[in-house]
């Protein structure tokens, strides 16, 4: 098959490359995100391989049914950034890569709860500048503390036996609770209240969009520490912001934001922000963000190259698609 890869990474390129080889498939890669404007960019190939930072709205979608695209294939597991109904309607199947390395974003959960508490970020800095006193540099101990886990599919129950490794006691919330985790499962309110750290591992949708918002705040204790390294828009941010103001957020470790489209992913180094929410968030100094690289490591890229590639390749041998999408509308 002819692959048009969008919103190409320099990493992905060899890794991606190799797989499709192998495999017999053409594969043109495009620095651009796909979205209505660019999806022209695709003519002359059957499927568009994407990533989180695409937009596949109906728009775009009729622009891909419209050039004959036959597959869309994510090279991710989320897939809130694709309009499922449109690509139902328009006959085009979507696959994803529903598991790649629940290690690899549940470890780098850890590493941002761990350089927050032991606030390392700060201390790399003095030290670089030949300042080595600790003043200021406190954190606490996490054993014995409270950890709220919220989301406990495999990246969520991967997080939760770190925690358990240091001595935590560990609260879970998800509508489906593993029976076999070592985890208390409890409302949310209990979670929230009882939690001094607090941390997301839940699918973005219509349900968990801004969950945790003013309210949620409110029934936190002081001084929680919040992390995020699911979706952006699971925290209303103009809401994390007033509470980071009024310190009900002790510290906040993000890897992802709700407006991260057009900025994550990019050097903006030399570069204004237009986003003032992020340009306020990134002021805070126990607020440590890193550009959605969770995922980053050797076997995670690896496995999402070989997925995405067998997905494509069970299209094209008219084989079925354990890992396609279905829209709710599906089923009806």
């Amino acid at each position: 098959m002819k692959i048009a890869f969008f919103s190409t990474q320099i990493f992905e390129k060899d890794l991606f490359f190799k797989y499709a080889t192998q495999n017999k498939h053409e594969i043109t890669f495009f620095e651009y995100a796909l979205n209505a404007k660019t999806a022209q960019l695709a003519q002359g190939h059957d499927c568009v391989c994407c990533f989180v930072s695409d937009l596949l709205d109906e728009e775009t979608i009729k622009e891909l049914q419209q050039i004959k695209i036959r597959l869309i294939s994510l090279r991710s597991a989320g897939f809130n950034h694709v309009n499922l109904d449109a690509a139902s309607q328009f006959h085009i199947p979507v696959v994803r890569v529903p598991a790649y390395s629940p290690y690899s974003v549940a470890e780098h959960t850890a590493a941002l709860l761990m350089c927050l508490n032991r606030k390392i970020h700060k201390a790399y800095a003095r030290v670089k500048e030949q300042n080595f006193k600790i003043d200021g540099l406190m954190g606490f101990d996490l054993h014995g503390k409270t950890v709220g886990v919220i989301g406990t599919g495999k990246i969520g129950s991967a997080f939760a036996k770190i925690m358990n490794g240091f001595g935590c006691r560990v609260l879970a919330y998800d509508p489906q609770p593993n029976s076999e985790l070592p985890v208390e499962y409890v409302t949310l309110e209990k979670l929230y209240s009882q939690s001094k750290i607090i941390s997301l591992h839940l699918p973005l949708n219509p349900e968990t969009h801004h969950l945790i918002n003013e309210e949620a705040f409110s029934k936190m204790m002081d001084g929680v520490f919040l992390l995020n390294t699911g979706r952006g828009a699971l925290i209303d941010t103009i809401a994390l912001i007033n509470a980071l103001k009024t310190n009900k957020i002790g510290a906040a470790g993000l890897d992802v934001y709700e407006e991260e489209e057009g900025v994550f992913f990019k050097d903006l180094s030399n570069k204004i922000l237009s986003d003032d929410v992020l340009t306020r968030l990134l002021t805070f100094p126990n607020v440590i963000m890193t550009s959605h690289q969770a995922f980053f490591t050797e076997e995670a890229v690896n496995n999402i190259a070989q997925t995405t590639i067998d997905n494509i390749t069970q299209f094209e041998s008219f084989n079925k698609l354990p890992n396609q999408v279905l829209s709710k509308t599906h089923y009806k």
